[in-house]
């Protein structure tokens, strides 16, 4: 994969009437981004026609740069509009002409309609916000529809569903580029959770939902701080008070799995951290985050990454090199 210099330039696309909460998160966590003391990336808000661009809140926004600036991005993210069965044309047309250039387009929400209307998304997965999306199957049925993801890569393409789905696939994108320990440090700066990765060609897995409750969260908090240890059920129930059923059940209800599930995700998150931030040898990597052996490491890092645990180490290695993943290639 060729290697590019920061910063990774993301023009944001505002269509009207924009939603300002999808606007506002890519500024958000690209912003953050920082590799070797500079900024990671640079983000350019854009919409068809600059100036005041309306809101799906009632306001205006003031936007000072037009479509032009798509010519020298590397990375397009369309954000959603009140108005999703109305792709406009000409952003349309634009996002069609990035995509043919090169460039790694996204979607936030309803964004994406306007990739599917330029054909970006035939016969590709695809997802956008749930209540829009039996309309969008309507519009574009030789789209792949994904109902029950946060996000998915196709190739080059990569949608979210509703509002806070768009920091996740943020997050996604920020890891794809320069690796785990990146992204991870950027959801605790942003106070979200940093290991709910969406489908794509070579990660695959369905995503975590969201956690929607407390029961267990200190039981989850124990857990992280131990995940070097052999904990099985029993131990979780045991520290959370409850029996392993009720355990199963409230941990089900809170975070979408099973708690053995959840747990070989974290696992899985933290060996991809110390791959990239330590040169521990394999056994070790598998030992401290509770994989066990190395061979087992390796089962899980290929089949979640598609790279041995070597290879991932070499791609996104963060161990005192200059140089920076931020291609929109997903080999």
């Amino acid at each position: 994969m060729p290697r590019k210099r920061t910063p990774h330039r993301i023009a944001v696309i505002a269509p009207s009437p924009v939603s300002m909460f999808n606007l506002a998160i890519p500024e958000l966590l690209f912003a953050k981004v920082e590799v070797d003391g500079r900024p990671g990336y640079e983000v350019v808000i854009c919409a068809a026609e600059p100036g005041p661009v309306p809101t799906s809140g009632g306001l205006d926004l003031y936007v000072r740069h037009g479509l032009d600036a798509l010519k020298d991005a590397d990375t397009v993210v369309v954000a959603g509009t009140g108005a999703p069965y109305l792709p406009d044309p000409r952003i349309v047309a634009a996002v069609k002409a990035a995509a043919a250039d090169g460039r790694r387009i996204a979607s936030l929400c309803t964004g994406a309609f306007q990739l599917a209307e330029a054909g970006l998304l035939q016969g590709r997965k695809a997802t956008t916000y749930w209540a829009h999306a039996e309309e969008l199957r309507r519009r574009y049925p030789q789209v792949d529809l994904q109902g029950d993801v946060l996000y998915v890569q196709d190739g080059p393409y990569v949608t979210a569903s509703g509002y806070a789905a768009g920091i996740d696939l943020c997050l996604h994108i920020i890891r794809t580029d320069y690796g785990a320990a990146v992204a991870n440090e950027v959801a605790r700066l942003a106070l979200v959770a940093p290991v709910r990765p969406g489908g794509q060609t070579q990660f695959t897995h369905t995503p975590l939902p969201p956690e929607r409750g407390t029961v267990c969260a200190d039981t989850r908090g124990w857990a992280m701080r131990n995940l070097d240890k052999p904990l099985t059920l029993t131990d979780l129930a045991r520290h959370a008070g409850v029996s392993v059923r009720t355990l199963t059940r409230r941990f089900h209800a809170e975070s979408g799995v099973s708690p053995l599930q959840w747990l070989l995700h974290q696992r899985i998150e933290r060996a991809r951290e110390l791959l990239e931030t330590t040169t521990l040898p394999m056994d070790q990597v598998a030992r401290a985050c509770g994989l066990g052996t190395a061979d087992s490491l390796r089962a899980h890092v290929v089949r979640r990454t598609g790279l041995t645990p070597s290879a991932y180490r070499v791609q996104f290695t963060r161990l005192g090199t200059e140089e920076v993943i931020g291609s929109s290639s997903v080999a």
